[in-house]
């Protein structure tokens, strides 16, 4: 798992696949990447993203992909900075390894 920003001018670029709009990263969010986006099938529903490191969970809704074609893994969960407070991680690590699971 990799920290996304979702809002205007933060790191993740321009507004969201799933509606074309930006959101707050006090939202649990998650950008999937490419073969687990599924075209969009997943957008707008709930994920549980749990962290290998301390076993928390939360659920985050899938707004956006990480496209594995432009330089996104093909296998990462890029979330807001709510999830990662949720699951009590520091976001200044950069990348964890969590498992996901749909909702």
């Amino acid at each position: 798992m990799t920290v996304n920003g979702f809002e205007r001018g933060e790191d993740g670029g321009g507004p969201s696949e799933c509606d074309g709009q930006y959101h707050s990263h006090k939202l649990p969010l998650a950008a999937l990447s490419t073969s687990w986006y599924a075209n969009g099938q997943r957008c707008h529903k709930k994920i549980r993203i749990t962290s290998v490191r301390n076993g928390r969970s939360v659920e985050a809704t899938v707004v956006d992909e990480c496209d594995s074609h432009h330089g996104c893994k093909n296998n990462i969960v890029d979330t807001s900075k709510a999830v990662w407070e949720a699951l009590g991680l520091d976001t200044n690590i950069g990348e964890v390894p969590v498992t996901w699971s749909d909702v």
